[in-house]
């Protein structure tokens, strides 16, 4: 009985990532053709509809506005509208988080503070991995910091969430691993262990 269950637990243990990262995909891709599918529809006619024609066209419009946020004329406009987005009470608060955590995500390694670090808690042997958001606190209150400080996101294993500190840039130690290895460490609780870096 031990054996079954080992071996469907390896099955499971293989099948269920490529499962739910196959139907992350899939639920996006047919939101994104539902929604512009409607669209489509009324601009084209029937017998020139192509199913797929909604991804397409969601694909496209990505990299458009992408391409539009080049121009001088598009990036006022966006923070004109962002700075309206703030001043609603529920919406700033929401778009806010999320606006803040993409850009967190989708910042180049190579650019400013995002080093993997391992933070020491007083003088224990305990040691939290995070990310440094930030080393550099002008334009916080002068009351929020001591000199010397700098802000690191701890994140929470198996969840969407984290807790972003203030500590003594003493306390924490560098780690030689990419972003995406130490989110996917942390994440999984340790269970994902970055690959070896070949010498």
């Amino acid at each position: 009985m031990k054996k079954i269950t080992r071996t469907f637990l390896t099955g499971l243990a293989v099948t269920l990532p490529v499962v739910l990262t196959l139907y992350l995909l899939v639920w996006v891709t047919l939101t994104i053709e539902r929604v512009l599918d409607k669209v489509l529809h009324l601009v084209l006619p029937e017998a020139v509809f192509v199913p797929g024609l909604g991804l397409v066209l969601g694909v496209v419009l990505i990299f458009f506005v992408g391409l539009l946020m080049r121009t001088w004329a598009a990036r006022n406009i966006f923070a004109w509208t962002e700075k309206q987005m703030y001043r609603v009470p529920v919406v700033k608060t929401v778009y806010g988080a999320l606006r803040d955590f993409t850009v967190f995500l989708s910042r180049p390694q190579k650019q400013g503070p995002q080093q993997v670090v391992l933070v020491r808690f007083g003088n224990t042997d305990l040691r939290v991995m995070g990310f440094v958001t930030r080393d550099d606190l002008a334009g916080l209150p002068p009351n929020m910091s001591e000199p010397g400080m700098i802000l690191v996101y701890l994140p929470m294993s198996y969840q969407v969430g984290g807790y972003t500190v203030l500590v003594p840039r003493a306390a924490v130690q560098p780690l030689d691993m990419s972003f995406e290895e130490a989110m996917r460490f942390t994440l999984t609780a340790g269970l994902s262990v970055p690959a070896a870096k070949s010498s």
